[in-house]
């Protein structure tokens, strides 16, 4: 019988955490940053594309919102439902199911011949790419030892997910001119097809399955789905009927709200909900995504902002291009920067300066004038950027250590949640963006229209230098008059538009501000409070 101090009665130590060799780190580490870009690149390519995929499948420019519509709705909603197929089928079949999905979805829209199976194959698209944001966040994180992952991986993983956007506009041109949409998809393809063999043969750890799926998800979900995807309807489809015209907006949007209605009540009453919406009405979550959704709409001056002031002025997406490259480039600098840094202690330092790079950017922009080109929004849309780039990680590490503190299978959970809801987020940004342009827009085309009523010296002079122009187009002088006219109303339009622009852009810049003093009280009252605070008694002798 051995003695307690022999080495045979010692407690077992813990197992040493798992490493990897480097190459297979290097094999994860690759396989994430393709499902990041394939599934970034597949909704980049929609949006930036949007009216030459319409004269492609013999649509209009307004019936291509359907395709957007289509592909985002099940985005923002499904993430919320995977979380529990992944825990009843595992991984390993959840990661190549999701893949093989995603591949076949592709290979369809490669058969698409009008809006109607365009418009189905972006839906059964949007569904198939909803697990690739988390199977990249995955594989970004498995390979990398535990200090790493809320630093390294964590910036890794966000930034080639957020870096799909400005991606999507560098290719697009080259892309249009090989094929058009099909070149896109097959591009897509290409990525998704590379990353198949390495998923197959990476699998990633996964913990023991357990049947969590009851009828009750189905229907909680179904409530989410429709909340969500009305929401995203209406985001989309509500600056070009116009919000008060439109009375089917205003039914899509009331039903929206009575079905995550339904869900929340279903929810709140279920031993095992799809989410936990007690731990998320905390004050904590709350505030946390209150943040996040401010900071989607911020970052629309980048998604919608930029690139519609840019098309007003005529520019095309070959001549973006390189402001784009330039955005990847600044982004990419972001990510590494903030990988290097992140620490719970330095998050509201991280916060702040993104939000004054952020300010900074939106400032400049707000002086655009009807000359201004891609090459003079290179800096600003770069500090936006790269403002975005360190601004989320740092966000989601505090839900991540939130979602910690309440237990280790919140991880994954606060995961899908925060992919979930940065997809509404964004399409609601751009939506609210586009919104003031054109109230501003209208706005100022009504001063103008007063000014040239007015007939005032300057526009005098300008319809005389048009009416020139156009004489070398007719004889007529009553003709030259009228051409002269409409040049001049399409130049006022123009001009309004870029005031717009201005308005919205500088709206954006007191936004990051405002949010930022507000990020410097809280943390000033805090320390105030924590200083002021009575220091514990010491403990009476006897």
């Amino acid at each position: 019988m051995s003695s307690p101090d022999t080495p045979a009665s010692q407690p077992a130590p813990e197992p040493a955490p798992l490493t990897h060799p480097p190459l297979r780190v290097a094999a994860f580490l690759f396989v994430a940053a393709l499902l990041a870009l394939s599934q970034s690149l597949g909704q980049g390519f929609l949006m930036a594309n949007s009216r030459a995929i319409a004269g492609e499948i013999g649509a209009s420019q307004t019936q291509s919102i359907w395709l957007m519509v289509a592909y985002m709705a099940p985005r923002a909603s499904l993430p919320i439902l995977l979380i529990k197929i992944r825990t009843q089928y595992g991984l390993r079949r959840f990661a190549v199911v999701g893949i093989i999905a995603y591949s076949v979805a592709t290979v369809l829209s490669l058969f698409v011949t009008d809006l109607h199976s365009a418009i189905a194959t972006e839906l059964i698209s949007g569904i198939a790419a909803a697990p690739l944001s988390s199977l990249a966040f995955l594989y970004m994180l498995e390979p990398l030892p535990q200090k790493y992952r809320l630093s390294v991986g964590l910036c890794g993983a966000l930034t080639l997910i957020m870096l799909g956007m400005p991606l999507a506009r560098v290719l697009s041109q080259p892309l249009l001119d090989l094929g058009g949409w099909e070149a896109m998809k097959l591009f897509d393809l290409g990525l998704i097809l590379i990353a198949l063999p390495f998923i197959l043969l990476l699998p990633l750890s996964h913990a023991p399955r357990h049947k969590v799926l009851h009828r009750q998800d189905f229907l909680a979900w179904g409530g989410i789905a429709l909340g969500f995807g009305g929401i995203v309807t209406v985001a989309l489809w509500g600056t070009t009927l116009w919000w008060a015209d439109t009375a089917w907006l205003g039914m899509v949007l009331a039903g929206s709200i009575c079905a995550l209605t339904f869900a929340a009540v279903l929810e709140l009453h279920r031993d095992t909900p799809l989410m936990d919406i007690r731990w998320i009405a905390t004050p904590r979550i709350l505030h946390l995504s209150a943040v996040l959704l401010l900071f989607r709409m911020l970052l629309a001056e980048q998604s919608a902002g930029a690139p519609g002031l840019l098309q007003t002025l005529g520019y095309g997406t070959a001549q973006m291009a390189p402001l784009f490259g330039w955005v990847v480039v600044a982004s990419l600098a972001g990510g590494l920067l903030c990988g290097l840094l992140i620490r719970p202690d330095r998050v509201p330092m991280i916060h702040a300066a993104a939000l004054l790079m952020i300010a900074a950017g939106a400032w400049m922009d707000s002086t655009a004038t009807a000359l201004t080109g891609p090459d003079q929004m290179r800096l600003s849309q770069g500090l936006i950027a790269f403002g975005g780039a360190i601004f989320m990680p740092s966000a989601m590490t505090l839900g991540l250590m939130a979602a910690l503190q309440k237990g280790p299978e919140y991880i994954l959970s606060f995961v899908m949640i925060f992919l979930s809801t940065q997809s509404l987020g964004g399409v609601i940004g751009s939506g609210l963006f586009r919104t003031g342009v054109a109230l501003r827009t209208a706005h100022h085309a009504a001063i103008l229209r007063d000014e040239l009523m007015a007939g005032s010296p300057a526009v005098t002079s300008a319809l005389s230098g048009l009416a020139r122009q156009a004489a070398s187009l007719t004889a007529d002088p009553a003709g030259q008059s009228a051409q002269a006219a409409s040049r001049l109303a399409g130049q006022l339009q123009v001009q309004a538009q870029v005031l717009a622009y201005n308005d919205l852009f500088r709206l954006t810049a007191l936004l990051a501000l405002a949010a930022c003093a507000a990020l410097v009280l809280h943390l000033s009252w805090g320390r105030l409070t924590a200083a002021l605070a009575p220091s514990p008694s010491a403990p009476r002798s006897a």
